[in-house]
């Protein structure tokens, strides 16, 4: 165990093998892909989601680096390695405005004309450098050039609703048309991205790039299987286990339940795992958010209004086929987005719509961390204290503490926040006090459904079931909510269970002016 050293943070393929770090074996997939696939290819998947290993993979691959690959797939499959030029580009250091994307541009072509020996002519437009470098390459090597760009989209996204994106997508057609028209010196040619500008940029000028975002062999190119995870981490796994007291299969299913539930293609609906986010929990041991951590969310009121009102809604969506595997970002609508960036995967398909919602509890609980401010009216600064106080205190079935942390936390909310407005009361505390316990990292069901009735909340904890029922003071309040959940037998189904379950009815005040008493119920 000690001689295993997993690869947290480590995007370079070549450091990963020739130091040792754990690597899932892809190389196979990427075999085909280059041997089998098409020439001009376009994949989508969410930030951290192993793309630029990916890439790199490919480079190392492309300029004939057999050293890197022993013991790998892709040994049984390459009969004849050839070193050929490669060509990268990483569009994630291009920035967000017009100024930042030619200065990246200008940098990294000046280091291929350098290399290839290019005189370059002042004032040359960044387009006719591009095809000079293209051009040279094959001429100098007589090997067609493989042209690999990372994170293409980056600059489009940053600059997105600002006066720069205009100009940045002018560069895009400029600089990228020149891949269509050096086909003939061009071997491959491959594109990785979250998101697509269709019309406006890349898309608008290559249109011989093939998406195989959703094609059924590249499921599982980027990201990690539960096959995967068994054949490569089990010394991680129980380690983690062993960490926290949990079996081996309670460690699996912790990580399933946090990292997994990614599906990128109707026809190979393969679970996959967040690689950024499991990898980083099998280092540390500890169940832990760090899709919240990476900054995945910070591009979101961007594309999406209203989220804090409209985010239970995205959990179970639906989006036409075509619009998911064809249209522009910029008026393909909110789902759209937060498939493409990760928010959002693919449940199911038929008659040509895909279903979606949350992939995983991690997302689901780093969505509502963000959007609590927002729906509270609160600074995040002012609501980190009491949040954790109210999971501390649940943790441990300290009732009086707990709620009085609830309290705090909804008091005024529903009446002041006027984008509540459209919903009644009851619908306004069940989306507040919802997001609330889902932002600590509670397990959340709204409107739980039984064959007695319909209870208005579950939350779910390590060691512990909490059954809520919300009544307004003119319902009845505190005592209609305690003979329902009596009547009802709310906890019958629970029992079974090995955690504490908790019954609370809880009274609300009619104007929205929070929480007026609460009562755990016995029966």
């Amino acid at each position: 165990m000690n001689d295993r050293r997993l690869p947290v943070g480590i995007q370079s393929f070549q450091k990963i093998r020739e130091e040792g770090y754990l690597y899932v074996d892809k190389t196979d997939i990427i075999w085909n892909l280059v041997n089998r696939g098409k020439k001009y290819n376009y994949l989508s998947r969410p930030r951290r989601f192993g793309k630029s290993v990916l890439v790199d993979t490919l480079q190392a691959y492309f300029e004939g680096k057999k050293e890197l690959f022993e013991g790998l797939k892709i040994m049984d499959m390459e009969k004849n390695w050839t070193a050929r030029p490669v060509i990268r580009l990483d569009m994630s250091r291009g920035g967000a405005t017009v100024v930042e994307l030619c200065a990246y541009l200008n940098r990294i072509f000046a280091k291929y004309e350098k290399e290839y020996g290019i005189q370059t002519i002042e004032g040359d437009s960044l387009g006719n450098r591009f095809d000079a470098i293209i051009t040279t390459a094959y001429e100098q090597t007589g090997q067609q050039v493989a042209i690999l760009i990372d994170e293409y989209d980056a600059p489009l996204l940053h600059s997105w609703k600002t006066p720069d994106h205009e100009g940045c997508t002018a560069v895009y057609r400029s600089v990228f048309a020149i891949l269509k028209a050096d086909d003939e010196y061009e071997k491959f040619v491959f594109i990785t991205g979250i998101t697509k500008f269709t019309q406006i940029s890349l898309f608008s000028v290559l249109n011989n790039l093939s998406n195989i975002s959703f094609d059924a062999p590249y499921a599982a190119i980027c990201g990690i299987t539960k096959q995967e995870i068994t054949e490569n981490f089990m010394p991680e796994i129980e380690a983690m286990g062993e960490n926290n007291g949990w079996t081996v299969d309670e460690t699996v299913e912790q990580l399933k339940a946090n990292y997994d539930g990614y599906h990128f293609s109707r026809n190979n609906m393969v679970d996959v795992y967040n690689p950024f986010s499991l990898i980083n929990a099998l280092a540390d041991r500890e169940i832990r958010n760090y899709w919240a951590s990476s900054g995945a969310t910070s591009l979101l009121p961007k594309f999406v209004d209203d989220f804090e009102i409209r985010l239970q809604d995205f959990d179970h969506c639906a989006l036409l086929g075509r619009v998911a595997e064809t249209s522009d970002v910029t008026g393909g609508g909110a789902e759209l987005f937060l498939y493409q960036s990760g928010y959002l995967t693919i449940k199911s398909y038929a008659n040509g719509v895909y279903f979606l919602g949350f992939p995983n509890f991690e997302v689901r609980q780093a969505l509502n961390e963000m959007v609590l401010p927002a729906l509270s009216m609160r600074r995040v600064g002012n609501l980190q204290s009491t949040q954790a106080f109210l999971s501390a205190n649940l943790s441990t079935g300290n009732l009086p503490e707990a709620m009085k942390c609830l309290k705090a936390l909804i008091a005024d909310v529903p009446y002041s926040n006027k984008k509540l407005a459209s919903m009644d009361m009851e619908e306004r505390y069940r989306l507040v006090i919802s997001t609330i316990f889902n932002a600590i990292g509670c397990r959340v069901e709204v409107e739980h459904m039984l064959s007695t009735g319909r209870i208005d909340m579950v939350v779910e904890i390590y060691s512990y079931i909490y059954v809520l029922e919300l009544k307004l003071t003119k319902n009845g309040g505190l005592t209609a909510a305690e003979k329902q959940i009596l009547s009802n037998q709310y906890v019958e189904p629970f029992k079974a269970d090995k955690r504490n379950v908790v019954a609370l009815a809880v009274e609300l005040d009619d104007m929205g002016k929070g929480l007026v008493d609460w009562k755990e119920v016995k029966g």
